[in-house]
């Protein structure tokens, strides 16, 4: 089966990126070296295509009440420009995907989803808002989705002169979106700016229509020129959001993974009338015999998603690991794990089984990192 390719991909060609398979889609692992982008975003600012995921709008005089159905979490809360993390659950109340979702008008919600649930969350929305007056659109292949994250990623978008933003990124917050204008060749396109991020830093997403994507990834370029900004593939991608503590589906999250396995049971809002998963959620109040945690190792040898985790008394395995690696920015091993309730408590001693050899790990709060705020 070929893969998929982002409108940007003979942009990625001619900068030199190695490509790896994604959820179906070729995506930039890297273009220099995995250490060097993910530095940049850590010092920086790193610059990445994340057109693989999937745009989904729901609009109309019920859009809100309808997601509040459709989601874990309640949207209709939500004031214009605010965005709000969520979850997509079955009727088991596993996760079919987690989300960010803004709320653009009063009326009019972006759904952004995880590249490889894209046809099911679209299918999903469909028949949950199908009894509601409101409507579901995939803009995912009329969308370009960049992202700039890092400590300058705000100077350097305030840089570009090419965007034209309706609110100032100085006072636009944390999981905020605004409308924007990117003029170029004496032409305005719209597009949306979010202050979101999945690296653990500061950072903006652009969403502009395809036809002028390349024109905005070549802008935001030249800007970055005087901020050390450096294009970043998903190897950066991936353990900038293991050193943040963020899930990554697939790993972390899957369809008989329940919120509070994944402690994400925060953002499912029970006091909802209805949602869907919530019957589940009700007849089963107790808690899961399972946890999510995070582990720091001894030594240098990561553990890798799927290697048992171990009691070091009884050489019993008790879980496994869902990602590992050894962090950039720390410098040493960590790992989030899957495991029995009974070994979630902070300093508890484990070992990881690294093809045969056990590895001392103990269980530490998430986030591995937590950046410095001004």
């Amino acid at each position: 089966m070929t893969s998929r390719h982002t409108p940007l991909h003979q942009i990625h060609e001619q900068a030199g990126a190695s490509f790896t398979d994604f959820s179906g889609w070729s995506m930039p692992v890297r273009y220099s070296s995995d250490l060097a982008e993910h530095h940049a975003v850590r010092t920086t600012a790193g610059l990445f295509d994340l057109s693989h995921m999937a745009e989904i709008r729901i609009a109309g005089p019920e859009a809100a009440t309808a997601l509040d159905y459709a989601l874990s979490g309640r949207l209709s809360v939500l004031e214009p420009g605010e965005a709000k993390y969520s979850l997509m659950l079955n009727d088991r109340a596993g996760i079919i995907d987690d989300l960010v979702v803004y709320r653009l008008a009063q009326d009019d919600y972006l759904v952004v989803a995880n590249a490889g649930n894209r046809d099911e969350v679209v299918a999903e929305l469909t028949a949950r808002v199908d009894r509601f007056d409101a409507s579901v659109r995939d803009d995912t292949d009329q969308t370009v989705m960049v992202a700039v994250q890092g400590p300058v990623s705000r100077a350097l978008l305030d840089a570009v002169p090419e965007l034209h933003l309706n609110t100032e990124l100085s006072d636009l917050g944390y999981y905020r979106i605004t409308s924007a204008v990117f003029r170029a060749e004496s032409v305005d396109t719209p597009l949306w700016v979010a202050r979101t991020g999945y690296t653990g830093e500061d950072g903006f997403e652009l969403y502009i229509d395809k036809d002028h994507g390349a024109a905005l990834w070549q802008a935001l370029v030249a800007a970055g020129v005087d901020y050390d900004l450096q294009l970043c593939g998903l190897a950066a991608r991936d353990t900038l959001r293991l050193e943040a503590g963020m899930a990554l589906y697939g790993n972390e999250l899957h369809p008989t993974t329940k919120p509070a396995e994944a402690r994400l049971a925060r953002v499912v809002d029970k006091e909802k009338d209805d949602f869907v998963g919530k019957a589940w959620l009700v007849e089963h109040p107790e808690p899961s015999t399972r946890i999510l945690v995070g582990l720091v190792a001894e030594g240098r040898r990561a553990a890798r998603a799927g290697y048992p985790v171990v009691d070091p008394g009884t050489m019993d395995v008790v879980g496994q690991v869902t990602s590992g690696a050894l962090s950039p920015t720390l410098g040493y091993p960590i790992a989030m794990a899957m495991v029995e309730r009974d070994y979630k408590d902070l300093d508890t001693e484990l070992h990881l089984d690294v093809r045969g050899q056990m590895v001392p790990a103990r269980v530490v709060a998430l986030p591995f990192y937590r950046r410095r705020k001004d």
